[in-house]
């Protein structure tokens, strides 16, 4: 049986779960999303792209700034709907709110919780060097992402995958998750498991003062540093070109052979000396350019040994 449901969702991330839920056959009866920003060139205002996908398939759209209000209550219960799923909306959900639809708020979550709950699950994870993630739907409750989980799926996660790569892989098994959790939820048949109190750590939301890289430390750990923080903020580090300092980001390596001191070019291939090892950068982007592979940036800009990175 179809439910009627609100979603609450902002980034590209929570598209998928939307269009599944629709083409599933759920009477969407609202969505709510972020404000539009100005953006990109012109700074004109620019929808989310869940606000874009709503459009498309003809779903009231509401952005309001706060739900802590009387008339955002009033509102919200305005929908009748059954249930609401949210994903990386961006608004807290006060109680009133949580209480307004009769089966919950549900949340589909991009970490294996009670690890990593809070603002940036899948960077934390692969920069922490965690060897599995996954997405979780969780009925929310008052308290940051601790509430009851309903279902779950494992992703491992392998030294190539970047940030973006995580995500990608993760936003439509969390659609399909979604789809089965309101499936069973509809049926009467979700069941709902309390978090362990053990494992709990929170994914802070990432500070660009944490970008530069740290070539002393082992070349694994900055492997997922990189890998962690790509595509953005994007990890950096600086190379004085003609007398001048350079900050170039690096998107993507890989482990390489060599050793030298910490940040020490090795060769002319852009593989760069760490506390233990090395790593060999394949995919960089200079200040104001785009992204580009480790080849074509050499091509331009040729590196060779002694020459060390900051």
């Amino acid at each position: 049986m179809p439910l009627r449901l609100i979603f609450m969702g902002t980034p590209d991330f929570a598209v998928p779960t939307l269009l599944a839920l629709a083409g599933h056959g759920h009477d969407i009866a609202a969505v709510y999303t972020r404000a539009a920003k100005p953006a990109r060139r012109g700074m004109k205002l620019q929808p989310t792209p869940v606000e874009q996908a709503a459009r498309q398939l003809g779903i009231p759209v509401l952005t309001p700034k706060t739900l802590r209000t009387p008339e955002a209550e009033t509102e919200f219960l305005a929908h009748h709907a059954d249930a609401a799923v949210v994903v990386a909306y961006g608004l807290i959900l006060p109680a009133n709110i949580l209480d307004a639809v009769p089966l919950g708020c549900f949340n589909l979550h991009g970490s294996l919780l009670p690890r990593w709950r809070g603002a940036a699950p899948m960077q934390r994870a692969i920069m922490s060097g965690d060897a599995e993630t996954g997405v979780m739907v969780m009925k929310m409750d008052a308290g940051l992402d601790t509430g009851d989980v309903a279902m779950a799926e494992r992703l491992p996660i392998a030294d190539t995958m970047t940030a973006r790569d995580l995500h990608d892989a993760l936003a439509p098994l969390g659609a399909d998750l979604m789809v089965r959790a309101m499936a069973a939820l509809a049926r009467g048949g979700l069941q709902l498991t309390p978090q362990s109190d053990e494992g709990i750590t929170y994914a802070a939301k990432i500070d660009k003062a944490e970008a530069r890289i740290d070539w002393n430390r082992p070349a694994h750990a900055v492997l997922r540093h990189i890998h962690g923080l790509s595509p953005f903020p994007g990890a950096w580090f600086e190379i004085t070109l003609d007398g001048a300092p350079v900050r170039i980001k690096a998107l993507r390596c890989a482990i390489a052979q060599g050793s030298g001191a910490p940040g020490d070019l090795l060769d002319d291939r852009l593989t760069i000396a760490c506390g233990n090892g090395a790593v060999r950068l394949l995919e960089v982007q200079r200040a104001g350019k785009p992204p580009m592979t480790a080849v074509a940036f050499l091509n331009g800009t040729p590196l060779q040994p002694p020459l060390r990175v900051g």
